[in-house]
């Protein structure tokens, strides 16, 4: 019987029935390559070897409890993993190189070990007096931590079969491979046979799975997305070279909120967390100046305040610029055109800047009355007071819709020192938060009452 073939895209991971020299889905060239089924094991370990055990789902208070979560004793770490480390879960930190991962990741295999987890720490790309160096210089060479330096999933998985570790990290997958796989190590093959025989392990022996991932030039986790399915959850760390500061940022999370953030600052001495990541953002502000306003956002369930920065300069080009950092680009675009249609404000022959200050990436659509204003207060040159902070999210018929967590924004706006808060009206009520609350109706009314024109 003829053995079927498939094929992958190392882009996208889409799977087609045959090669071509493109794919359709993401219109990527020469990347489809043949795809090597998995390792079935040993009969008497395989899949389909022996019944399964169904039971009712009203029958689970009969069965035996879960262990619970191990908390690291970092709290920033804690909070992005909902709550601490989950038994038999596997995860998925990605990051760009050199952003700080091996280091933040040996730092928690230490304080998991320190409270009680066997942890076992595999490199794959350093050998294990280099990772004594770095612990050594982390002021951790004391940590109960066991260390590896492999790259064979089999000899990996016969390790961990003999040590029964709590805690396994895995550093990272991209160097990981098979020897039932025909490709080369980092290949999609390669990657998803391996992720998926540590995510099986982890399932099976009830231990906790940590994969570092490599990113792209486009910043998502090198290898099939498949691999993201695999796994409980999913982070990303991030950061900018020039600041000192990193975010861990949780994009999915089976056991936890979704979107969750934690900061940490990159010291001499390795990471240190951030308690008070607002106070950070907003360290470096001077005296108000335009072009400056303060939005207060929420990252998963923790409320924010980080500075938006704008600046309008005439352009000598017949096509004016639009340059963003950390925001999206298109809905700069849509604000720009909702000011110059509803309030007659043209940014025509105006080359236009706006930049999230520490390098932070705003996604949530509450940021656009704060842009609006920033953009505002650099084309009129008149500064917002500085102890102002701005909110609220503006439809294409000018009017500005109300936000959710109103008062965890103002209790955080108010714990730092701000005084005004301008919000869009129509919202729930915030009790007494001890902050002037001025509410806009629309972004008209916005305008002619913070810059006297509309």
């Amino acid at each position: 019987m003829a053995k079927s073939v498939s094929f992958s895209c190392t882009a996208c991971g889409a799977a087609h029935t045959r090669w071509s020299g493109r794919c359709d889905a993401c219109g990527e060239w020469n990347s489809i390559v043949e795809d090597t089924p998995l390792s079935t094991g040993p009969a008497s370990k395989s899949l389909g070897s022996k019944r399964g055990n169904a039971i009712q789902l009203t029958d689970l208070s009969a069965q035996e409890v879960p262990p619970p979560r191990t908390n690291s004793g970092i709290n920033e770490l804690d909070r992005v993993l909902g709550g601490g480390m989950v038994p038999a879960s596997a995860i998925l930190v990605g990051g760009d190189p050199g952003i700080g991962k091996s280091t933040l990741l040996l730092q928690a295999a230490a304080r998991f070990a320190q409270a009680g987890l066997k942890t076992f720490y595999v490199s794959g790309e350093e050998a294990s007096a280099q990772v004594r160096m770095r612990a050594a210089r982390l002021g951790l060479a004391d940590a109960p931590v066991k260390l590896a330096a492999a790259t064979s999933l089999r000899d990996i998985l016969t390790t961990l079969e003999a040590e029964k570790p709590d805690l396994v990290v895995i550093d990272s997958i991209q160097t990981v491979w098979s020897d039932a796989v025909e490709s080369a190590p980092g290949s999609v093959s390669q990657v998803r046979a391996a992720a998926h025989e540590l995510t099986s392990f982890a399932k099976r022996k009830g231990t906790s799975v940590v994969l570092v991932g490599h990113v792209t030039k486009e910043g998502q986790i090198a290898g099939p997305r498949v691999v993201e399915h695999m796994v409980d959850t999913v982070l990303y760390f991030e950061g900018e070279r020039g600041h000192q500061f990193r975010i861990l940022r949780c994009v999915k999370n089976r056991f936890g909120p979704a979107d969750e953030i934690g900061v940490f600052e990159m010291t001499g001495s390795g990471l240190a967390e951030v308690a008070n990541p607002s106070a950070l953002f907003l360290s470096g502000r001077g005296d108000p100046s335009p072009g400056s306003v303060v939005f207060s956002g929420i990252e998963g369930t923790r409320p924010l305040l980080v500075e938006m920065q704008a600046l309008v300069a005439p352009t000598p080009h017949s096509q004016p610029r639009r340059a963003v950092v950390g925001w999206d680009g298109a809905r700069l675009a849509m604000i720009l055109a909702v000011l110059e249609s509803r309030c007659g404000i043209p940014f025509a022959g105006l080359d236009v800047y706006l930049n999230v200050a520490g390098g932070l990436k705003i996604s949530e659509p509450a940021a656009d009355l704060a842009v609006a204003a920033a953009l505002l207060s650099a084309r009129e040159d008149v500064a917002l007071p500085a102890d102002t902070v701005v909110f609220g999210e503006i439809s294409l018929s000018g009017a500005l819709r109300p936000v959710g967590q109103t008062e965890n924004r103002l209790k955080e706006a108010q714990k730092l020192g701000f005084t005004t808060a301008i919000a869009p009206s129509g919202g729930k009520s915030v009790g007494s938060s001890g902050l002037k609350l001025m509410q806009m109706g629309d972004l008209t009314a916005f305008v002619g009452d913070i810059f006297g024109a509309g």
